[in-house]
């Protein structure tokens, strides 16, 4: 049985990851691999059900402590639920934000302590860690903006002011600095069909090790 190989895509608001997450879904299964495509926080029911108490309501209804607990809650059942068995069951897992993002979103915006999140993620992961991670990253106005346009209001996140925004898009950068073999970080000011062609390079190389 071939190797499972987790892929997960980090990025702002109004990155693309969806856009991109989707199309990479669509070459890989035509290329013939065995794909799982999910989401964080989410991707599994019980996780889904922590996405909606975390993403909804007003800016300020959980601290970034508790968000930060909610977060890991759900990543630790998506992990158990969905992930870790496709993996074992040898297939390619694209995922929409995972562990980076609450080191993001929590850490870095909402400055909660590092030993916090380093404690979760050891106990939570247990060894379950992307094999890549791609960074979409484009200036924050730009990038909220989009998110706006797509209609259906903001979100506890995309509402917490550009100052939040630039803390994590900093972190993103630097998260990919300090594992550059991980991380690849992809202009997404740019037309999507650029990005994708971008994103098939990074990626299938690296399958091709793997999968054959």
């Amino acid at each position: 049985m071939s190797k499972g190989f987790f892929i997960t895509f980090e990025g702002g608001e109004g990155a693309g990851k969806s856009t991109q997450i989707r199309r990479l879904a669509e070459r890989l299964k035509a290329l013939g691999h065995p794909v799982v495509l999910t989401r964080e926080p989410g991707g599994s029911p019980g996780a889904e059900a922590i996405r909606d108490i975390v993403l909804n309501g007003p800016p300020e209804r959980w601290s970034a402590v508790t968000e930060t607990l909610l977060m890991y809650a759900s990543r630790r059942d998506h992990i158990e639920r969905v992930i870790r068995p496709a993996l074992d069951a040898g297939k390619v897992v694209l995922c929409d934000r995972f562990a980076d993002s609450t080191r993001a979103y929590q850490g870095a915006g909402g400055q909660v302590d590092t030993r916090l999140i380093d404690t979760l993620e050891a106990t939570v992961l247990e060894g379950v860690h992307p094999d890549l991670t791609l960074i979409l990253d484009l200036p924050v106005e730009e990038g909220l903006s989009r998110a706006l346009s797509r209609g259906g209001g903001e979100d506890r996140f995309e509402a917490k002011g550009a100052a939040f925004h630039e803390r994590l898009r900093q972190a993103f950068l630097e998260i990919a600095r300090n594992e550059p073999d991980r991380c690849v970080v992809l202009r997404a000011d740019r037309p999507p069909e650029d990005v994708e062609a971008d994103i098939r390079a990074a990626v299938e190389p690296r399958l091709e090790r793997v999968h054959g």
